[in-house]
């Protein structure tokens, strides 16, 4: 699934759909959790998905401080990217492993894009930052897991 996330005009905008983005992720975190085989991978993925709980409480931040009403919940990309699980969970850790790289390959999109949004103060590009480089690194481990097995 190609991201559209990050080309939003204006600022609360892009806040309002990385919160999307956020919700969606943390949902296909827990499906992934539930469905590995192997509890040592699941723990490692339980860590990636604490980071995205923490880019969404600064996030809602963000949200407040732009005077925008932040989504408690993900949009209908959730079935996309929790399908796309639930379908890997047919052929196992590996092709679990392989298809959260994909989710990952959104979400680094996503913040690569926001970190160079023209409204964004230094202080949300500086966060942006951070989340791009936890997404860079969770889909790095995915990958190179998903590769060794």
């Amino acid at each position: 699934m190609v991201t559209m996330v990050g080309n939003e005009s204006t600022i609360d905008k892009l806040v309002t759909n990385l919160i999307y983005l956020e919700h969606d992720a943390i949902a296909a975190y827990d499906s992934v959790i539930e469905r590995l085989d192997d509890r040592r991978l699941s723990a490692q993925v339980a860590e990636f998905r604490d980071d995205h709980l923490q880019h969404l409480q600064v996030l809602n931040e963000i949200a407040r401080e732009v005077g925008t009403e932040a989504p408690a919940e993900g949009d209908m990309k959730q079935v996309l990217t929790t399908g796309k699980i639930a379908l890997a969970d047919l052929m196992g850790d590996a092709a679990i492993l392989k298809a959260m790289k994909t989710n990952e390959d959104d979400t680094v999109t996503a913040y690569e894009r926001a970190s160079r949004h023209e409204d964004a103060i230094p202080q949300s590009k500086a966060f942006f930052l951070k989340a791009l480089h936890d997404e860079q690194r969770h889909r790095e481990w995915f990958d190179t897991t998903a590769k060794t097995m």
